[in-house]
């Protein structure tokens, strides 16, 4: 209840049953890091909403990544993929953080060498791709778990559906001040609340050293400082916040947007102090709590 229909999946890449259980099974696997260590499911918890729980992700060694590991949740409503959208498709991101020498520490050719020399792997890849395993097949089964991770069938969508009694007294005030004074909706639009879009609210501006974001992967001066805007479902299981982490509560982010994010000079034009009182501040957490959905 209250998503959109999936987008289809690349022509080269169609939903199987088998696909998704091979793809699942990659995911919680640590053969794809370098030590055996780590897994996909090392930094996106599936009690987390397929997110991570600190900060900034934690990978192989000990070693700290750049940026909060966000949900995997309706990624398959997303038009890019990670914060700064550096990557197009679910398969182009799955490799990413096999290679990524702060997560899963590896080369894909090695991991393809050990999953080749698993007899199980073996015969599982050659059962659902007749070229077996390959570095393209890996990510297609990865992909294809990805886009199975759907959340829906929140209180809210039930208020919406028309039962009024899913949502109390400050939940539904909440909703009528994400619908308006709060502006929420601006960017957080849409079925799967978010406009996938990039914007500087002023997150970490100021930081030694500045992450530049979106500018990363454009190189356009006008992307400093920008991210994408995360979805919101099922945002009360996924702190801390933003994507370095930097916010423990859902009442410090609401809070942050009522001050008007983190000035600087790009900050987006939407970004303006809100004046929310704090029941409003009280009301509209409680609705971001009521975004707790059902996994499909």
């Amino acid at each position: 209840m209250g998503l959109d229909p999936a987008p289809p999946p690349p022509k080269d890449n169609p939903l199987t049953p088998a696909k998704i259980a091979l793809g699942r099974k990659l995911f919680f696997d640590p053969i794809l890091s370098r030590d055996g260590s780590l897994s996909c499911a090392s930094c996106h918890l599936p009690e987390h909403a397929f997110s991570g729980t600190t900060p900034v992700a934690v990978g192989i060694d000990g070693l700290k990544g750049r940026r909060n590991a966000p949900t995997l949740q309706n990624r398959v409503y997303g038009r890019t993929q990670f914060w700064d959208g550096r990557a197009t498709t679910l398969e182009e991101q799955a490799l990413q953080p096999i290679e990524n020498p702060r997560e899963l520490g590896t080369t894909v050719d090695a991991a393809l060498q050990r999953l080749k020399a698993d007899a199980d792997y073996a015969r599982s890849f050659s059962e659902v791709f007749k070229e077996g395993v390959t570095s393209r097949n890996l990510a297609r089964a990865i992909a294809s778990f990805e886009r199975s991770l759907l959340s829906g069938d929140s209180r809210v969508d039930r208020f919406r559906a028309g039962d009024f009694s899913a949502l109390s007294d400050s939940e539904r005030q909440g909703l009528w001040l994400f619908e308006s004074r709060g502006q929420c909706w601006r960017c957080h639009s849409g079925r799967n609340f978010s406009d996938e879009a990039f914007r500087n609210t002023g997150v970490s501006w100021g930081g030694d050293p500045v992450d530049l974001g979106r500018f990363e992967v454009t190189g356009k001066d006008g992307d400093r400082g920008k991210f994408k805007t995360p979805t919101l479902r099922n945002v009360s299981l996924t702190a801390p916040y933003m994507h370095d982490g930097s916010l423990d509560s859902l009442k410090e982010v609401v809070e942050f947007y009522n001050r008007g994010g983190g000035g600087n000079a790009r900050l987006d034009p939407l970004m303006k102090p809100l004046e929310l009182s704090q029941a409003d501040i009280e009301n509209l957490t409680a609705f971001l709590k009521a975004l707790a959905g059902q996994p499909e």
